[in-house]
């Protein structure tokens, strides 16, 4: 395997790059758009499949406050943003335990790639279990943190204040952290939705709890397995849950207790489903599981109508990343390769050794965008690993 990665290392390196469609070039597709075989929309799909084939890996250079931390401090996950102008870090530190950073990506242009981070004296020594952007204040003025317990410290839902790291919002003033004593959750979403205003669900073993910071109101779900991945609808009334057995259920929210009629939809895999995600216009939604199946379900027929062959996990709780705009679906797996596919027809693109070599702490986290770094940013994917930033960027 190690020997794998190193030659797929240097191939990447001579620039011998792989297209995964036969006769496909910027030539033969500008021409084909040309003689009217393709409309505006495919060519454009296919246009940023070219250049996903095509990027090329460069380190970013992190600058920070303390230079040492960077040099011993490992990457745990990144977390972009809805506009990709901010990335939220959790680092595992030498001596033990987590810290949190926020990276700003305003730097992140061709050629040179700097970007700051910038980090604050909060540390745990609780495991950072999921994490999600929170938009309280604004778009995205808090993140939402899950840690479990430890010893005699209970486990909790902690909202942050970005403000606390970067001040990137006019009128912010750094707030305070607020906890939610929520012991044992696995998973965590935050609601744009009318229906479920200021408010967080976290996912518990065999509960679903929904959370609102402003008046503290919680409604409770009882379910049949622990909830690894959850997610909001903003247009429906729906909270989406993937299930370690298998299950996928949709919670009506305008239901406001246990009763019967609270399951809105039942979908199932073979394994324990660890990401959701609901595609623009509610009508699909994506998962991925612990045997490394990727399906695209359609909600109004309950049915799969699409796999995502190739993809590596055997136990571990991996994120899966949705890229409408790109036409892109993109996951780390378990080998620590990042493969892309085309999220129309299922065909994979791409498929990105990590630089590092391979290990279980050492699997790459990622995050993909067309607008790194806000809309005169840098396009493509960063990668986190061990204690480097990487830009995979489009030539």
């Amino acid at each position: 395997m190690e020997r794998k990665r190193l030659q797929l290392l240097e191939e990447e390196d001579k620039q011998k790059k792989k297209i995964a469609r036969m006769g496909f070039n910027a030539s033969s597709l500008l021409q084909r758009s040309k003689l009217g075989f393709l409309n505006n929309t495919s060519y454009c799909r296919l246009a940023h499949e070219l250049r996903v084939s095509c990027m090329q890996r460069k380190k970013v250079q992190i600058h920070s406050s303390d230079p040492s931390a960077l040099a011993n401090d490992r990457f745990n996950l990144i977390l972009a943003d809805t506009n990709s102008d901010r990335l939220f870090t959790v680092n595992d530190v030498r001596v033990g335990g987590s810290k949190y950073g926020i990276i700003s990506l305003c730097g992140l242009k061709i050629p040179t790639l700097r970007v700051h981070m910038h980090e604050n004296l909060y540390f745990t020594k609780r495991k950072v279990n999921s994490v999600c952007w929170a938009s309280l204040n604004h778009l995205d003025s808090h993140v939402l943190l899950c840690l479990l317990g430890i010893a005699e410290t209970p486990g909790c839902a902690t909202l942050l204040p970005a403000s606390l790291f970067i001040n990137s919002h006019s009128g912010d003033r750094p707030g305070m952290l607020c906890s939610f004593r929520i012991p044992g959750a696995w998973s965590c979403a935050w609601s744009l939705n009318v229906q479920a205003n200021n408010s967080f669900s976290t996912g518990l073993s065999r509960w679903v709890l929904v959370t609102n910071v402003v008046t503290g109101h919680r409604l409770s779900f009882g379910t049949s397995s622990d909830v690894l991945a959850q997610q909001f609808a903003v247009t429906a009334p729906l909270l989406f849950n993937g299930c370690r057995s298998g299950e996928i259920f949709a919670i009506d929210l305008r239901c406001r207790n246990q009763g019967n009629g609270w399951k809105a939809t039942r979908l199932f895999h073979d394994s324990a489903v660890t990401s959701v995600q609901i595609l623009r216009e509610e009508q699909c939604l994506m998962a991925s599981d612990m045997a490394g199946t990727i399906k695209l379900w359609d909600l109004r027929t309950a049915k799969c109508i699409r796999q995502y062959e190739g993809h590596v996990n055997e136990y571990a709780h991996l994120p899966l990343h949705v890229h409408e705009e790109e036409g892109i679906v993109v996951a780390v797996g378990q080998d620590c390769y990042t493969r892309i596919w085309s999220l129309h027809d299922a065909q994979l693109l791409r498929t990105i050794p990590s630089p590092h070599p391979t290990s279980r702490s050492s699997i790459p986290s990622v995050a993909f965008s067309s607008r790194l770094g806000g809309s005169q940013g840098a396009s493509g994917l960063l990668m986190a690993v061990q204690q480097d930033l990487y830009c995979f960027s489009y030539s």
